[in-house]
């Protein structure tokens, strides 16, 4: 997969471009700690298995399913998201480049529009891509609360991009289904030692390197 093949190149923004999956963990692990381990298990659990999913969905899972709680007031959704922020966004824009990432996405930019499609709420997206210095390479950055799928959508029509002609980088099974409800291009990034979450016909990358040649 060269650049020369893609009109644009969509990317998930954790664990394709940053590091930043463990960070991710640990904030929902320390949000539910106080519930005991079995509930930190399940939370854990389910946000690894959801990789790509806007944490407010999470949040609402965890208050009905695990907790047995009534449904979050839109105050008590904003208090989580609020405590999880603070958690996470000074760790993710200090956390490690996917190997080859920036390299990529300077090189890419200069020939075509490349874009951010992400689960993370995108006014705080917005500050961790502009914080690390990537706002400029990117036509776009886009976050939740819209689904992957419906960012993939939206950017392909705003643009008039031709989907088979559009590659979306992630690493996760809801950036999969994103781009295959989409008919985007699709190739996951499985970071070294983790399970491979991807059907067996996916062409899977440890890093973003190869990209760069």
């Amino acid at each position: 997969m060269h650049i020369k093949d893609w009109q644009a190149i969509i990317f998930d923004f954790d664990g394709v471009i940053v590091e930043s999956g463990d960070i991710k963990t640990q904030a929902f692990a320390e949000l539910y700690h106080s519930y005991g381990e079995q509930i930190v298990t399940e939370v854990i659990r389910y946000h690894q298995q959801n990789g790509g999913m806007s944490r407010y969905h999470k949040f609402r899972y965890f208050q009905q399913h695990l907790l047995g709680k009534p449904s979050l007031t839109m105050k008590e959704e904003q208090s989580l998201d609020q405590r999880f922020s603070k958690l996470v966004i000074e760790a993710v824009i200090a956390s490690q480049a996917v190997p080859g990432s920036e390299a990529l996405i300077q090189k890419a930019a200069a020939t075509i529009p490349l874009f951010v499609a992400s689960g993370t709420p995108e006014n705080e997206l917005k500050t961790i891509v502009e914080r690390r210095g990537l706002s400029p390479h990117f036509t776009e950055v886009r976050g939740s609360p819209l689904s992957k799928q419906t960012l993939i959508a939206e950017i392909l029509t705003s643009y008039a991009l031709i989907p088979e002609q559009v590659l979306m980088i992630g690493d996760a099974m809801a950036d999969y289904h994103g781009a295959t409800m989409n008919g985007t291009a699709f190739l996951g990034r499985v970071r070294p030692g983790d399970e491979n979450p991807f059907p067996r016909q996916v062409k899977i990358v440890p890093d973003l390197c190869a990209l760069t040649l």
